[in-house]
C-alpha cells in the first residue's frame, strides 16, 4: 500500500501541470526501443558522437545566463561560467559529453518552449524542465525554502513565527516536480552507459523515480547543504520517503564527516540499517545494494579565479582600495543576507573588539560585502533590519568624518570587485551560524596568494559550523554565538607574527590549490563508476509502491526456494538430513512469545517420525528452554548453546563438547560485561552455561553499537589467553568456548550420518543470522567431501530475508519457513486434511 505521504500524487501527475512539452530527441545514443537509436539517420558524425562517454548533470537550475533581446524579444542564453555546475565538467576528460537537466531561472511562455527546448539541446546541451508558474513556487519557494531549507539548518517549526509548519500540498509539489525531472532525465538518458548525477536538496527523492525505471542505472547523489542530526530530522513528517530516496543512488556525497554521520545515525535509527567501512569506502547495505557514503568537499576553479585577478579592471580597483584605506587594517566578510550566515553576531563581535581595544580605533576596518538574499520573508527582513542598525551604531559611537568602521556594500558586487577586497584584506571571517560548505576562505586565500600587490600571506577566522572549516587546519575556529571569543580570534589574527601567518597561509593554498572543483569532480565520478561496477553482476527486481519503491540486488545463483522444487526432491530421496535454526527462522525474533505454536510442533514431529529423516534444531539457546519447548518431538534432535551441548533425540542424553573445567573464564569476562550493561542502558546480560551473551537491541542504537564495539576490544584483551573466542552478532557481543560453532555441529552430525551406514543424499539448512553461515559453508563442504556420501546428494542452503548469505536459496520471512516445512510434513504423511492445508498455503504464498 503506498503511503500517505504518496496520496494523491498520482493525480497531481496527471494533472495539467504536468502537461510539458516532450525534450527534443535529438541526442544520439538514447533508446527508445532496445536496438534502436532514437533520430539516427545514418549520419557518420552521429555515431562518432554516439561513442562518447556521457554524464548527466542534474541541477534545480541550469548553469545558465538568460536575457531578453530587446530588438527581437527571443531568448538568448550562455553559459553561467561561474556556475559549480559548469566548472565541474573540468574534472572529465575531454571526450566526455555533459548534458544538464535543470529549470531556467526565467518563467518561458508555452509557445516558446519547444523553440527554447531545441536551442538548448542542440547548442548547450541543456534539457529544460519548464516547470509551470505555480508549481514551481510550491517547489521551490514553497517546500524547499520554508520547510528544507530551515530543517536543514537546524531551525524547527516549533511556533508559527519561528517557521513554517510542514504542508503536505507543498510536498505533493516537491514530488510532483522532482518527477518531471525524472522524466525528463529518462528522455534522454542511456541507463546502460550514462552515468547521472544529482545535485542537491531540491532533488531527493528524484532517485526514486529514476531507480523505479532503470533498475540499474548508475546514480549518484550530492548534498551540498548541511544534514541535521538525527533528532532534527526526525521531526519531518516525510522523514521516511526522503531518506528511501537517498537511498535509491549507488554513491551519496556530503562535503564534511558530521553531515555523513547524521545521515548514516538516521538510516540507522529511522531504517534500521548498518554501515560498515571497507578498504575506506562507507557502505550501507539496503536489500542486497551496497549504497556508497563519499566525504567530499567542493573546491573552487583555480583558473577562472586567476583569470579575474589579471584583468586590468582588478587591478585598478585593488589601487583604490590601497589608497583609500592606507595605513588601515582591513576585515572582509561576504556573506549572503540570510539568517544562518551571522551578520549581526559577526558585527558584535566587531564592535566589542573597538570596544575593549581603543588603539583599533581609527585603525581598523570591516569591509561587509552582502550578497542580494536568495528567499524572501520575514526572517530576511529581520537580518537585514538589525544589520543596519548594528552598523550605524558601530559607525556613530567610533566613526568620525575620515574614518568609518564598518563599510557595508549591500548591492550587487561584480567578481573583479569582490577579488579585489580580498587581495588587499589582512583577515577574512566567516562567521556563519549554520552552512554547508562556503567557498569564501578558499578564493580569499587564492586572491592572496596571487595579488601582486602584497606579500604572500592570509589570515581566516571561521565558524566551526560551517563546512569548510574541517579542510582548513590553519585557520582559528570560532564559536559564532561566543561574542568575546571571535572577537579574540580576530584580534589573534591580526596581530599574529608574520612568519606564521605565512606557513598558515602556504599550508592552506596547498590544499586549496590540489583540491579544486575538477579534483571535487573527478573523485566523485571515480566512485560513482566503482560503487555501479557490479549492477549486471547480479539479478535486481523492484518492490514496494509509491515512495517506497526500492530494488532488490542479488547474487545470480541467489533465489527464492521454490516449495515445489524441494518437494519433490524430498520425495526422491532416502536419507534425509535437516537443521534449522530457532528464532529467526522458526520464531520472529520480534515476536514476545518465543514457545513454539502447535503447529510448528505438529509439522516437526511429523518429520522426526519419518524414518528417513535426521531432523535438528541447532540454536544459541539454552538447553533447558530448548529441552521444555520442544519435548512433544520425541524424534528430534537438539543442538543447544551453538553445540555447545547435543542431544539426539528426546530420550537420550545431553552431550558436552568442551569439558566443564575450560569454563573458567566466565568469571573475568562476567564482571566486564555487568560493568557495560551498568553505563548502558537498555542493555542486558544473558547467562549459558557454555557462555555470556550482552544485549543491546533495547539501547540507544549509536551508544548501544559504540559500546558494542568497545566490550568487544575490552573482551578480547582480557581473554586474549583463555580458551574463549568473542564474537559480536546483530545487537549481541557473545563468548561461547573455543571450538564451539555451528558449523561444526553440523559437521559432526553429518559424519555420524556416514559412520552408521545413512549417508544422506538430501540435506536441507535454514538459519537467519551469522552463525548460521558457518553451518551452510561447513554442510556444503562436508557432503561435497565426504567420499561415502551420494555422488548428487541435493543440498539446500537457505538464509531467512533477502540478503547477502553463503547460502543459496532463500524465504522471505519465519511464516514462509512454517509453511515450506509443511509442505516436507505433508510429503512424509500425506493425509487428506494436511493436503490441503498445506495445498492452500502454497496457492496462497508462492
Amino acid at each position: 500500500m503506498a503511503s500517505k505521504s504518496c496520496a494523491n500524487i498520482f493525480n497531481l501527475v496527471s494533472d495539467k501541470l504536468l502537461d510539458i512539452p516532450q525534450t527534443p530527441r535529438n541526442l544520439p545514443r538514447v533508446m527508445t526501443l532496445p536496438g534502436i537509436i532514437n533520430g539516427y539517420d545514418g549520419d557518420s558524425d552521429s555515431i562518432s558522437s554516439g561513442c562518447r562517454e556521457r554524464k548527466i548533470i542534474v541541477t534545480n537550475m541550469l548553469p545558465l545566463h538568460i536575457q531578453r533581446d530587446p530588438d527581437t524579444l527571443k531568448l538568448t542564453f550562455s553559459f553561467d561560467e561561474d556556475s559549480l555546475y559548469w566548472q565541474l565538467k573540468d574534472g572529465f576528460s575531454p571526450e566526455t559529453e555533459v548534458v544538464y537537466v535543470g529549470s531556467l531561472k526565467v518563467e518561458v511562455d508555452a509557445s516558446e518552449q519547444e523553440e527554447v527546448a531545441q536551442k538548448l539541446l542542440e547548442e548547450f546541451s541543456c534539457v529544460p524542465t519548464f516547470l509551470p508558474h505555480d508549481l514551481h513556487e510550491k517547489f521551490y519557494a514553497g517546500f524547499c525554502k520554508q520547510q528544507l531549507w530551515p530543517l536543514f539548518h537546524y531551525m524547527l517549526p516549533i511556533c508559527p513565527d519561528h517557521a513554517d509548519r510542514f504542508d503536505r500540498l507543498l510536498w505533493q509539489a516537491y514530488v510532483s516536480a522532482n518527477k518531471i525531472f525524472a522524466d525528463k532525465v529518462m528522455e534522454v538518458a542511456d541507463p546502460d552507459e550514462d552515468y547521472i548525477w544529482v545535485h542537491d536538496y531540491h532533488l531527493m527523492i528524484l532517485p526514486t523515480f529514476l531507480r523505479k525505471r532503470y533498475n540499474r542505472v548508475k546514480l549518484g547523489f550530492f548534498l551540498h547543504s548541511p544534514f541535521p542530526s538525527s533528532e532534527i530530522y526526525r521531526t519531518l513528517p516525510v522523514r521516511d520517503e526522503i531518506l528511501k530516496g537517498l537511498l535509491n543512488c549507488d554513491l551519496i556525497g556530503f562535503h564534511t564527516f558530521d553531515y555523513a554521520r547524521h545521515f548514516l545515525s538516521c538510516c540507522s535509527r529511522m531504517m534500521g540499517l548498518d554501515y560498515e567501512s571497507k578498504r575506506g569506502h562507507i557502505g550501507l547495505d539496503y536489500f542486497g545494494r551496497t549504497v556508497y557514503i563519499k566525504i567530499l568537499p567542493v573546491g573552487i576553479h583555480m583558473g577562472r579565479l586567476e583569470s579575474v585577478l589579471n584583468l586590468p579592471i582588478t587591478s585598478s580597483k585593488v589601487n583604490e582600495i590601497s589608497q583609500r584605506f592606507k595605513g588601515k587594517k582591513l576585515i572582509v566578510g561576504v556573506d549572503d543576507m540570510d539568517i544562518f550566515k551571522g551578520i549581526s553576531l559577526k558585527l558584535l563581535a566587531f564592535e566589542y573588539l573597538l570596544q575593549m581595544s581603543p588603539v583599533l580605533q581609527g585603525n581598523l576596518v570591516l569591509i561587509q560585502i552582502v550578497n542580494p538574499a536568495r528567499g524572501t520573508g520575514k526572517d530576511v527582513d529581520e537580518a537585514k533590519r538589525e544589520t543596519y542598525l548594528i552598523v550605524n551604531r558601530i559607525n556613530e559611537t567610533y566613526g568620525s568624518p575620515d574614518y568609518e568602521p564598518v563599510v557595508l556594500i549591500d548591492r550587487p558586487v561584480a567578481r573583479y570587485e569582490k577579488s579585489a577586497y580580498y587581495s588587499m584584506a589582512d583577515c577574512c571571517i566567516v562567521n556563519a551560524v549554520r552552512d554547508g560548505m562556503n567557498l569564501v576562505p578558499y578564493k580569499y586565500i587564492v586572491c592572496r596568494q596571487h595579488s601582486p600587490h602584497i606579500d604572500k600571506s592570509s589570515m581566516l577566522v571561521v565558524s566551526e559550523f560551517v563546512g569548510c572549516s574541517p579542510s582548513l587546519s590553519g585557520a582559528i575556529r570560532v564559536n559564532p554565538w561566543d561574542i568575546e571569543s571571535v572577537a579574540g580570534a580576530i584580534n589573534s589574527a591580526l596581530t599574529m607574527k608574520d612568519s606564521e601567518k605565512k606557513l598558515r597561509h602556504e599550508k592552506h593554498y596547498k590544499y586549496v590549490s590540489s583540491h579544486d572543483v575538477a579534483y571535487w569532480a573527478r573523485m566523485f565520478m571515480q566512485d560513482l563508476e566503482r560503487a555501479s561496477k557490479d549492477h549486471y553482476n547480479k539479478r535486481c527486481w523492484g518492490i514496494g509502491f509509491g515512495l517506497g519503491f526500492r530494488v532488490v540486488s542479488l547474487s545470480p545463483s541467489f533465489r527464492k526456494l521454490s516449495p515445489n522444487y524441494i518437494v519433490s526432491a524430498y520425495k526422491k530421496s532416502n536419507r534425509r538430513a535437516i537443521f534449522l535454526d530457532y528464532d529467526g527462522t522458526l520464531v520472529p525474533q520480534s515476536s514476545i512469545v518465543k514457545a513454539p505454536s502447535e503447529e510448528l510442533i505438529s509439522i516437526l514431529s511429523t518429520l522426526c517420525n519419518d524414518p528417513k529423516n535426521t531432523v535438528f534444531i541447532v540454536s544459541g539457546r539454552g538447553r533447558s528452554s530448548l529441552s521444555e519447548w520442544l519435548a512433544p518431538c520425541e524424534g528430534l534432535g537438539l543442538a543447544a548453546e551453538h553445540g555447545y551441548f547435543i542431544r539426539w533425540s528426546g530420550s537420550s542424553e545431553w552431550e558436552s563438547s568442551v569439558p566443564a573445567t575450560d569454563l573458567e573464564w566466565k568469571e573475568i569476562a562476567e564482571p566486564v560485561m555487568r560493568l557495560y550493561t551498568e553505563a548502558t542502558d537498555g542493555s542486558s546480560i544473558e547467562v549459558k552455561e557454555s557462555g555470556l551473551v550482552w544485549h543491546h537491541q533495547d539501547a540507544d542504537p549509536d551508544f548501544g553499537s559504540c559500546q558494542a564495539k568497545e566490550l568487544l576490544v575490552h573482551l578480547e584483551n582480557v581473554l586474549a589467553n583463555e580458551p574463549a573466542v568473542v564474537k559480536r552478532g546483530q545487537h549481541i557481543v557473545e563468548v561461547k568456548p573455543q571450538g564451539v560453532t555451528k558449523g561444526l555441529v553440523a559437521e559432526k552430525i553429518l559424519s555420524r550420518m556416514v559412520e552408521k551406514g545413512e549417508s544422506p543424499d538430501f540435506v536441507t539448512c535454514i538459519g537467519d543470522d551469522r552463525s548460521d553461515e558457518d553451518m551452510f559453508e561447513s554442510i556444503r563442504n562436508t557432503v561435497l567431501s565426504a567420499s561415502s556420501v551420494s555422488s548428487n546428494p541435493e543440498i539446500f542452503a537457505c538464509t531467512v530475508g533477502q540478503k547477502p548469505s553463503k547460502a543459496k536459496y532463500y524465504l522471505d520471512d519465519t511464516a514462509d519457513v512454517i509453511k515450506l516445512l509443511g509442505g516436507l510434513a505433508n510429503a512424509s504423511d500425506p493425509k487428506p486434511g494436511n493436503a490441503a492445508r498445506f495445498q492452500v498455503t502454497f496457492d496462497t504464498i508462492f
